[in-house]
């Protein structure tokens, strides 16, 4: 149990700027105390003293502002900044080194008994507000924005983001990003609609030479330039962007 704590204590120092001292730490932080206090109704839940497990993880969403179901499985080092409005599910399940912000839900899609909550592998990092649902798998090393809705599998070592949310293009860092993304993320779907509006441009401006040249031959062409005139690709880009 202390050597739990101890690593809990030094993952909050590795990841968490605002810490000084251990004392802070260990006074100053829900996030450590509903963690510590989990694994306490994780062993009266798995004794089949269920009611005062759920009883327990009540009172730690009282005092902490952190739901943790005393069913869900927790690896270790396990780290929730800030922490108010966590909620874990009971059959969620979160691998070693990972990393949630606060507003984060592991919610289930069903009513259903068995596995309905999310599995996150080691060294995840979900950002705040993101909700992960229903029984699927975030891969190890995976990012989750902030406030994204994930309904589908991440692969290891991906960031997803958005509602829903969609794998983002990242270029390979090292250490830790904040709230599950870079500043460097490329949304294909964006790339897609710029590659489209570049296209569009280079087709009205052949439209125009063509245009051009029939006005050159004595063509009336103005009501076709007229109309297109009124497409405008720069307005387009400035919505997409």
């Amino acid at each position: 149990m202390f050597r739990n704590i101890k690593e809990d204590i030094a993952s909050v120092f590795d990841r968490d700027p605002a810490a000084r001292t251990t004392f802070e730490v260990l006074t100053c932080y829900p996030g450590l105390h509903a963690r510590v206090i989990h694994r306490l109704a994780n062993w009266l839940w798995h004794a089949n003293l269920k009611w005062l497990a759920r009883f327990l993880s009540y009172l730690t969403r009282a005092f902490t502002g952190i739901e943790i179901h005393p069913g869900a499985t927790i690896g270790r080092r396990f780290f929730i900044d800030h922490g108010m409005g966590v909620v874990i599910g009971e059959t969620a399940e979160i691998g070693d080194d990972v990393t949630m912000y606060h507003g984060v839900t592991l919610g289930g899609t069903s009513w259903r008994h068995g596995k309905r909550h999310p599995t996150l592998g080691d060294g995840v990092v979900v950002g705040a507000g993101a909700k992960i649902l229903g029984p699927i798998t975030i891969g190890a090393g995976a990012k989750i924005g902030s406030n994204a809705v994930v309904v589908k599998d991440v692969p290891a070592g991906a960031t997803a983001a958005g509602i829903p949310a969609r794998i983002l293009d990242e270029e390979k860092k090292a250490g830790f990003n904040a709230y599950g993304i870079g500043n460097d993320l490329n949304d294909p779907l964006s790339k897609a609609i710029h590659g489209l509006l570049g296209h569009s441009v280079t087709v009205d401006q052949r439209i125009d030479f063509i245009l051009q040249q029939l006005g050159k031959m004595g063509v009336c062409v103005e009501e076709e330039r007229a109309t297109a005139d009124k497409f405008d690709p720069n307005h387009l880009n400035k919505i997409v962007d």
